[in-house]
């Protein structure tokens, strides 16, 4: 499982249970970031390959 989606499921379970709501956020922006990051890194190399 990939690590950006364990980060957004524990911040998502984190949530719902009420229980360290700042670090649950905290973790749902990382994991949301680099899912952001890694969709950009593989479009960009993506367009390199066609040229």
């Amino acid at each position: 499982m990939p690590a950006w989606l364990i980060l957004i499921i524990i911040g998502v379970v984190l949530l719902v249970l009420g229980v360290a709501v700042e670090a649950a956020k905290f973790l749902l922006y990382v994991g949301i970031a680099i899912v952001v990051i890694s969709a950009i890194l593989g479009l960009l190399r993506r367009g390199k390959n066609r040229v």
